[in-house]
């Protein structure tokens, strides 16, 4: 009877250690994802969408100095709550546009009215899903041509605001 009792003893005690391999198997499992999850959020938050073609975009909150190039001009990203992020330009291109996309500042569609810019600073912005947008500014006004159509003029900043 002894002997059959330690033969019982001894499975239960090897299943209550499977078992707990197993929970803190999917214990570990579990943890180390949602540490991928974690890191793979973006730093910055907005009520719009910061996916841009299908993949999170990098956010440059800390402004800064950006390309090479003989031509500079300030570049300002205003976001939904105000916060600004201020770039200094360096590039060779001609037109606004095609400096702040170089450098993947700038994402958007083409449209019949010019490039329909969507994200900015990995922040998209879709007037039909969230009713906002991003706004381009010339010395703090709003500019009469788009941004790809901008012929960078010394002395001229540049921005975008969400509205």
């Amino acid at each position: 009877m002894q002997k059959k009792y330690r033969k019982m003893t001894s499975i239960g005690i090897l299943c209550i250690a499977f078992a707990m391999t197993f929970f803190m198997t999917g214990c570990q499992k579990q943890a180390a994802e949602e540490n991928t999850k974690q890191e793979a959020a973006p730093e910055i938050t907005s009520e719009a969408t910061t996916e841009a073609a299908g993949k999170e975009a990098d956010i440059q909150a800390d402004g800064g100095v950006l390309g090479e190039g003989s031509r500079e001009f300030i570049f300002t990203v205003i976001g939904q709550d105000g916060d600004e992020t201020e770039f200094e330009i360096h590039t060779d291109k001609e037109v606004v546009g095609e400096a702040l996309e170089e450098l993947g500042l700038i994402e958007g569609e083409e449209s019949e009215y010019g490039l329909y810019v969507k994200t900015v600073n990995g922040v998209t912005a879709d007037y039909d899903t969230d009713g906002k947008y991003w706004a381009f500014y010339i010395n703090d006004e709003y500019a009469q041509t788009g941004v790809d159509a901008t012929q960078i003029k010394e002395g001229e900043a540049y921005s975008f605001r969400m509205e």
